[in-house]
Protein backbone atom coordinates (compact mmCIF):
# COMPACT_ATOMS: atom_id res chain seq x y z
CA UNK A 1 0.00 0.00 0.00
CA UNK A 2 2.80 2.69 1.05
CA UNK A 3 3.83 1.95 -2.52
CA UNK A 4 0.46 2.52 -4.10
CA UNK A 5 -0.27 6.04 -2.64
CA UNK A 6 2.76 7.83 -4.19
CA UNK A 7 1.80 6.14 -7.59
CA UNK A 8 -1.67 8.05 -7.12
CA UNK A 9 -0.49 11.02 -6.31
CA UNK A 10 1.55 11.04 -9.31
CA UNK A 11 -0.90 9.73 -11.26
CA UNK A 12 -3.82 12.64 -10.29
CA UNK A 13 -0.76 15.24 -10.65
CA UNK A 14 -0.35 14.38 -14.38
CA UNK A 15 -3.87 14.40 -15.44
CA UNK A 16 -3.87 18.05 -13.84
CA UNK A 17 -0.85 18.96 -15.25
CA UNK A 18 -0.54 20.94 -18.62
CA UNK A 19 1.75 19.62 -20.84
CA UNK A 20 4.03 21.48 -22.63
CA UNK A 21 5.33 21.94 -25.92
CA UNK A 22 8.74 23.13 -27.79
CA UNK A 23 7.19 25.92 -27.88
CA UNK A 24 6.71 26.53 -24.28
CA UNK A 25 10.12 26.87 -23.16
CA UNK A 26 10.65 28.66 -19.68
CA UNK A 27 13.07 31.81 -19.76
CA UNK A 28 14.45 32.80 -16.28
CA UNK A 29 16.71 35.26 -15.10
CA UNK A 30 18.39 34.83 -11.72
CA UNK A 31 19.86 38.20 -10.40
CA UNK A 32 21.29 36.46 -7.79
CA UNK A 33 24.96 35.50 -6.36
CA UNK A 34 26.15 32.12 -5.42
CA UNK A 35 23.00 30.94 -3.47
CA UNK A 36 21.26 31.34 -6.90
CA UNK A 37 24.52 29.01 -8.22
CA UNK A 38 23.10 26.76 -5.92
CA UNK A 39 19.71 26.67 -6.60
CA UNK A 40 19.18 26.61 -10.07
CA UNK A 41 22.35 26.06 -12.18
CA UNK A 42 22.71 22.22 -11.48
CA UNK A 43 19.72 20.34 -10.95
CA UNK A 44 16.59 22.38 -12.58
CA UNK A 45 17.91 21.86 -16.46
CA UNK A 46 17.81 17.88 -15.86
CA UNK A 47 14.78 17.97 -13.72
CA UNK A 48 13.12 20.11 -16.94
CA UNK A 49 14.44 17.66 -18.62
CA UNK A 50 12.87 14.49 -17.28
CA UNK A 51 10.00 16.11 -16.89
CA UNK A 52 9.53 17.53 -20.72
CA UNK A 53 9.87 20.96 -19.96
CA UNK A 54 12.01 23.21 -22.23
CA UNK A 55 13.66 25.67 -20.43
CA UNK A 56 16.46 28.20 -20.42
CA UNK A 57 18.37 29.41 -17.46
CA UNK A 58 20.43 32.73 -16.94
CA UNK A 59 21.86 33.34 -13.97
CA UNK A 60 23.95 36.83 -13.21
CA UNK A 61 26.69 35.58 -10.42
CA UNK A 62 28.60 38.05 -8.50
CA UNK A 63 29.41 36.43 -4.95
CA UNK A 64 27.65 37.50 -2.05
CA UNK A 65 25.87 40.12 -3.98
CA UNK A 66 23.77 41.67 -1.73
CA UNK A 67 19.56 43.59 -3.49
CA UNK A 68 21.88 47.03 -2.60
CA UNK A 69 24.98 46.03 -4.64
CA UNK A 70 22.85 45.24 -7.78
CA UNK A 71 21.41 48.23 -7.50
CA UNK A 72 24.60 50.48 -7.28
CA UNK A 73 25.80 48.24 -10.03
CA UNK A 74 22.85 48.21 -12.40
CA UNK A 75 23.08 52.59 -11.44
CA UNK A 76 26.18 52.45 -13.08
CA UNK A 77 25.77 49.85 -15.59
CA UNK A 78 28.89 48.32 -14.11
CA UNK A 79 30.18 45.02 -16.27
CA UNK A 80 31.19 43.21 -13.04
CA UNK A 81 28.84 40.01 -13.43
CA UNK A 82 29.73 36.41 -14.66
CA UNK A 83 26.34 34.93 -16.50
CA UNK A 84 25.73 31.51 -16.63
CA UNK A 85 23.41 30.95 -19.92
CA UNK A 86 21.84 27.64 -19.58
CA UNK A 87 19.99 25.92 -22.99
CA UNK A 88 19.74 22.72 -23.74
CA UNK A 89 21.18 21.70 -20.69
CA UNK A 90 24.84 23.00 -21.76
CA UNK A 91 26.11 25.66 -19.39
CA UNK A 92 27.78 28.37 -21.15
CA UNK A 93 29.40 31.53 -18.90
CA UNK A 94 30.37 35.10 -20.10
CA UNK A 95 32.23 36.88 -17.89
CA UNK A 96 32.25 40.63 -17.72
CA UNK A 97 28.38 41.28 -17.87
CA UNK A 98 26.04 43.76 -16.65
CA UNK A 99 22.63 43.33 -15.40
CA UNK A 100 21.46 45.20 -18.34
CA UNK A 101 22.92 43.26 -21.31
CA UNK A 102 20.87 40.11 -19.49
CA UNK A 103 18.05 42.04 -18.99
CA UNK A 104 17.88 42.74 -22.81
CA UNK A 105 19.25 39.07 -23.87
CA UNK A 106 15.91 37.47 -23.83
CA UNK A 107 12.48 38.17 -23.51
CA UNK A 108 12.57 36.25 -19.60
CA UNK A 109 9.15 34.72 -18.35
CA UNK A 110 10.32 35.33 -14.72
CA UNK A 111 13.34 36.87 -13.25
CA UNK A 112 14.18 36.40 -9.23
CA UNK A 113 15.55 38.55 -6.90
CA UNK A 114 17.07 37.47 -3.80
CA UNK A 115 19.24 38.76 -0.84
CA UNK A 116 22.67 37.79 0.28
CA UNK A 117 22.72 35.33 2.27
CA UNK A 118 24.30 37.55 5.31
CA UNK A 119 21.51 39.91 5.53
CA UNK A 120 18.78 37.47 4.43
CA UNK A 121 17.13 38.23 7.60
CA UNK A 122 17.40 41.63 8.18
CA UNK A 123 14.67 43.14 7.38
CA UNK A 124 16.35 47.10 7.41
CA UNK A 125 18.90 45.78 4.69
CA UNK A 126 15.90 45.17 2.08
CA UNK A 127 15.31 48.77 1.40
CA UNK A 128 14.98 50.84 -0.57
CA UNK A 129 16.75 48.97 -2.75
CA UNK A 130 14.19 45.98 -3.53
CA UNK A 131 11.49 48.62 -4.45
CA UNK A 132 14.05 50.51 -6.72
CA UNK A 133 15.42 47.15 -8.69
CA UNK A 134 11.62 45.76 -9.04
CA UNK A 135 11.10 49.27 -11.18
CA UNK A 136 14.06 49.25 -13.23
CA UNK A 137 13.63 45.66 -13.76
CA UNK A 138 9.96 46.49 -15.03
CA UNK A 139 11.02 49.12 -17.38
CA UNK A 140 13.25 46.40 -18.96
CA UNK A 141 10.99 43.26 -18.97
CA UNK A 142 7.35 44.45 -18.33
CA UNK A 143 5.86 41.26 -19.11
CA UNK A 144 8.32 39.32 -16.69
CA UNK A 145 6.85 37.76 -13.64
CA UNK A 146 8.92 38.92 -10.69
CA UNK A 147 9.98 36.79 -8.06
CA UNK A 148 11.71 36.32 -4.57
CA UNK A 149 13.85 33.59 -4.07
CA UNK A 150 13.91 33.16 -0.49
CA UNK A 151 17.25 31.86 0.81
CA UNK A 152 18.33 29.68 3.67
CA UNK A 153 19.71 29.19 6.92
CA UNK A 154 23.57 28.19 7.65
CA UNK A 155 24.34 25.06 9.26
CA UNK A 156 24.35 24.51 12.94
CA UNK A 157 28.20 24.49 12.78
CA UNK A 158 28.65 27.21 10.20
CA UNK A 159 31.78 29.25 10.08
CA UNK A 160 30.37 32.00 8.32
CA UNK A 161 31.63 35.61 10.00
CA UNK A 162 27.78 36.96 9.31
CA UNK A 163 26.44 34.13 11.60
CA UNK A 164 27.14 35.70 14.54
CA UNK A 165 24.12 38.48 13.88
CA UNK A 166 21.96 35.74 14.08
CA UNK A 167 23.69 34.89 18.01
CA UNK A 168 25.07 31.62 15.65
CA UNK A 169 21.68 30.01 15.74
CA UNK A 170 20.00 28.43 13.12
CA UNK A 171 16.83 28.43 14.08
CA UNK A 172 17.23 32.19 15.25
CA UNK A 173 18.37 32.96 11.44
CA UNK A 174 14.79 30.66 10.24
CA UNK A 175 13.17 32.79 12.15
CA UNK A 176 14.57 36.09 11.15
CA UNK A 177 14.61 35.06 7.54
CA UNK A 178 10.58 33.83 7.90
CA UNK A 179 9.71 37.33 8.99
CA UNK A 180 12.08 39.40 6.41
CA UNK A 181 10.14 37.27 3.81
CA UNK A 182 6.62 38.23 5.36
CA UNK A 183 7.32 42.06 5.24
CA UNK A 184 8.56 41.76 1.87
CA UNK A 185 5.75 40.21 0.57
CA UNK A 186 3.40 42.41 2.05
CA UNK A 187 5.41 45.59 0.32
CA UNK A 188 5.48 44.23 -2.65
CA UNK A 189 2.98 41.50 -3.39
CA UNK A 190 3.61 41.53 -6.72
CA UNK A 191 6.73 39.09 -6.26
CA UNK A 192 6.06 35.64 -6.63
CA UNK A 193 7.57 33.63 -3.44
CA UNK A 194 10.26 30.80 -4.56
CA UNK A 195 10.62 29.43 -0.92
CA UNK A 196 14.39 27.22 -1.05
CA UNK A 197 14.84 28.44 2.10
CA UNK A 198 11.86 26.50 4.02
CA UNK A 199 12.51 23.78 1.80
CA UNK A 200 15.86 23.00 3.31
CA UNK A 201 14.51 24.15 6.68
CA UNK A 202 12.12 21.40 6.44
CA UNK A 203 14.33 18.84 4.95
CA UNK A 204 16.61 19.28 7.79
CA UNK A 205 13.79 18.39 9.67
CA UNK A 206 13.96 15.13 8.52
CA UNK A 207 15.80 11.66 8.83
CA UNK A 208 18.71 13.82 6.59
CA UNK A 209 19.31 15.97 9.27
CA UNK A 210 21.61 19.44 9.07
CA UNK A 211 23.27 17.76 6.66
CA UNK A 212 22.12 20.04 3.09
CA UNK A 213 25.24 22.12 3.02
CA UNK A 214 28.52 21.49 2.11
CA UNK A 215 30.54 23.98 3.58
CA UNK A 216 27.67 25.51 6.04
CA UNK A 217 26.06 27.72 4.03
CA UNK A 218 26.19 26.74 0.37
CA UNK A 219 23.76 23.43 -0.70
CA UNK A 220 25.53 20.12 -0.82
CA UNK A 221 25.91 18.76 -4.39
CA UNK A 222 24.46 15.59 -3.65
CA UNK A 223 20.95 16.51 -2.57
CA UNK A 224 21.39 20.00 -1.42
CA UNK A 225 21.17 21.58 -4.22
CA UNK A 226 18.30 19.37 -5.58
CA UNK A 227 16.20 20.23 -2.90
CA UNK A 228 16.04 23.54 -4.01
CA UNK A 229 15.86 23.02 -7.77
CA UNK A 230 12.80 20.82 -7.23
CA UNK A 231 11.18 24.12 -5.64
CA UNK A 232 11.85 25.69 -8.73
CA UNK A 233 10.39 22.66 -10.99
CA UNK A 234 7.34 22.53 -9.67
CA UNK A 235 6.85 26.17 -9.33
CA UNK A 236 7.60 26.65 -12.73
CA UNK A 237 6.09 24.06 -14.32
CA UNK A 238 2.96 22.89 -11.94
CA UNK A 239 4.24 19.63 -12.31
CA UNK A 240 4.46 17.91 -8.50
CA UNK A 241 8.36 17.28 -8.05
CA UNK A 242 7.38 13.87 -6.67
CA UNK A 243 6.40 12.50 -9.92
CA UNK A 244 9.86 13.34 -11.56
CA UNK A 245 11.73 10.48 -11.98
CA UNK A 246 15.18 12.58 -12.79
CA UNK A 247 17.76 12.25 -9.34
CA UNK A 248 21.72 12.50 -9.77
CA UNK A 249 23.96 9.84 -9.55
CA UNK A 250 25.56 10.57 -6.29
CA UNK A 251 21.46 10.61 -4.77
CA UNK A 252 19.89 7.67 -2.59
CA UNK A 253 16.13 6.79 -3.72
CA UNK A 254 15.49 7.80 -0.22
CA UNK A 255 17.19 11.13 -0.07
CA UNK A 256 15.30 11.79 -3.48
CA UNK A 257 11.87 10.95 -1.75
CA UNK A 258 12.60 13.17 1.21
CA UNK A 259 14.39 16.29 -0.51
CA UNK A 260 11.41 15.79 -3.42
CA UNK A 261 8.34 15.97 -0.21
CA UNK A 262 10.12 18.90 1.44
CA UNK A 263 10.01 20.81 -1.78
CA UNK A 264 6.52 19.98 -2.12
CA UNK A 265 5.62 20.65 1.38
CA UNK A 266 7.51 24.04 1.20
CA UNK A 267 5.39 25.46 -1.82
CA UNK A 268 2.19 24.25 -0.20
CA UNK A 269 3.31 26.21 3.45
CA UNK A 270 4.04 29.51 1.23
CA UNK A 271 0.40 29.62 0.30
CA UNK A 272 0.06 31.23 3.64
CA UNK A 273 2.48 34.00 3.24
Amino acid sequence: MKHIIPFLICALSIINCQFTTANDTIRILCIGNSFSWDAVEQELAPLCDAGKQPIIIGNLYYGGCSLEQHYTFLLKDTASYSFRYIKDGIRTPHEGYSLRQALLLDQWNYISLQQASHDSGIQSSYEPYLGALIDSVRKYQPQAQLCWMQTWSYSQDAKHPAFPRYQKSQQIMDDSIQSATHALLSRHPELMLIPCGEAIKIARSTKLGDTLCRDGYHLSYEYGRYTASCVWYELLTGKNCRCNPYKNDNMTRQQKRLTQKAAHQALQQAKKY
